[in-house]
C-alpha cells in the first residue's frame, strides 16, 4: 500500500474519506474516545482488511458506529433497556450490545459469529460528519496494531499503521482518551462488559440501581476483553510509589511528579488522567525503548479510575 494520506476535516477531506470507505478502503477517524480504524461494516473485504491491518484475532468482535439512532433498527433490536440508555448517553462514549436484526446486512466478521452486535453513536463532530457523508454503518476498532497502546492522536495512528491503511482524518487529540464503556443491553438486565469513558456510576444513576459486571473469565463477547491489551513494548509495573533504577515512572496526583514531569494528572483529577493515559503510555514507551521498563503510580479504583486501572492491568498482563 502507498503512504497513508492525512486528510483535513473539511468538506474536501471528508468527501475524500467517504469515497475511500465506499471503495472498501480503511480510514482512521477521530472519536471522543480514541481514533477508530473505520471500514464499511457491510463489506466483507473491508472488514477483513481491518483485521489484517491490526493483526487482530478474528474471534474478537468489532463495534459498529452510526450517525443517527434511527439507523439502529436496520441492524439490531433496540430493547427497552437500550432505549433508556441511548436517550441518556448517545451520542457519547457508550457502546450497547444488542440482538441482531434479521436482514441486517453486516459482514459476519463484524460480530465474530455472535447473535449480537455492539453499536455506538460517537459524539466527536468529525466522526459524525464522516458517518453522515458515508451514509451507513462503519466498523471501527481502535486504529492501532492489536494489543498495543491505543491512539489518541494522528501521530499515534501513523506510528502504528502508516502504509497499512488508506488515510487518517485529522481531528486533534481525543478528549475522553479511553475507549467506550460497553454494556450488554440485549435483555432486561444490564451487564457491564468493559469499563470505559462513561463511568459506571453515571449508568447506575440513570437506571436507578446497580448493574451487573461480566466475569473476567467468561467468553469474549465484546471488544477490549482480552487479558493482554493496550501494551507498551516493554514491561509495566503498577501501583509504584516511586521508580526503580532504569524505570520510566508515570506519576499521578500531588507529590508524585513522574519521570521528567510525566504524570496522568498532577492534581489527581481522574477525568484529566483518563484523557492523558494513552498519551503518557506512548511517551513512556518512547523514553523506555524496546524492552524497557515503565512504572505507574497508584490510581484510585473508582469512577473513571476503574477504566484507567482496567487498561493498565491489561497493559501489564503477560503476553
Amino acid at each position: 500500500m502507498t503512504n497513508t494520506l492525512v486528510l483535513p476535516a473539511d468538506e474536501t477531506g471528508l468527501s475524500q474519506a467517504a469515497s475511500l470507505l465506499r471503495a472498501g478502503a480503511l480510514v482512521a477517524m477521530p472519536t471522543e474516545t480514541v481514533y477508530g480504524l473505520a471500514g464499511d461494516a457491510r463489506n466483507d473485504l473491508a472488514v477483513a482488511r481491518i483485521f489484517e491491518a491490526k493483526n487482530r484475532p478474528r474471534f474478537n468482535p468489532l463495534i459498529v458506529h452510526l450517525a443517527q439512532v434511527e439507523q439502529v433498527a436496520t441492524l439490531a433490536r433496540m430493547t427497552p433497556l437500550a432505549a433508556r440508555l441511548a436517550a441518556a448517553f448517545w451520542p457519547g462514549p457508550l457502546t450497547l450490545v444488542l440482538p441482531l436484526a434479521p436482514g441486517n446486512g453486516l459482514s459476519a466478521l463484524v460480530t465474530a459469529g455472535l447473535e449480537t452486535v455492539a453499536i455506538r453513536l460517537p459524539a466527536h463532530p468529525v466522526a459524525r460528519a464522516l458517518l453522515a457523508r458515508f451514509g451507513g454503518p462503519l466498523a471501527a476498532p481502535s486504529a492501532n496494531p492489536s494489543g498495543r497502546i491505543s491512539p489518541v492522536s494522528v501521530a499515534h495512528v501513523l506510528a502504528g499503521l502508516e502504509g497499512r491503511i488508506a488515510a487518517v482524518v485529522e481531528g486533534g487529540d481525543c478528549a475522553v482518551g479511553l475507549e467506550s464503556t460497553i454494556l450488554d443491553a440485549s435483555g432486561a438486565v444490564p451487564i457491564l462488559l468493559r469499563e470505559g469513558g462513561l463511568a459506571r456510576e453515571e449508568i447506575e444513576r440513570v437506571l436507578g440501581g446497580a448493574i451487573g459486571v461480566a466475569s473476567p473469565d467468561g467468553p469474549v463477547t465484546a471488544p477490549g476483553q482480552l487479558r493482554s491489551h493496550y501494551a507498551p513494548r516493554g514491561s509495566l509495573r503498577l501501583n509504584a510509589q516511586d521508580a526503580l533504577p532504569g524505570e520510566v515512572w508515570i506519576g499521578f496526583g500531588p507529590g508524585c511528579p513522574g519521570t521528567d514531569g510525566l504524570t496522568l494528572s498532577p492534581t489527581g483529577d481522574l477525568t484529566e488522567a483518563a484523557a492523558a493515559l494513552f498519551h503518557a503510555l506512548h511517551r513512556a514507551d518512547a523514553l523506555a525503548g524496546a524492552g524497557g521498563r515503565i512504572a505507574v503510580a497508584p490510581v484510585p479504583d473508582a469512577g473513571l479510575g476503574r477504566a484507567i486501572n482496567d487498561r493498565l492491568k491489561r497493559a501489564a498482563a503477560p503476553r
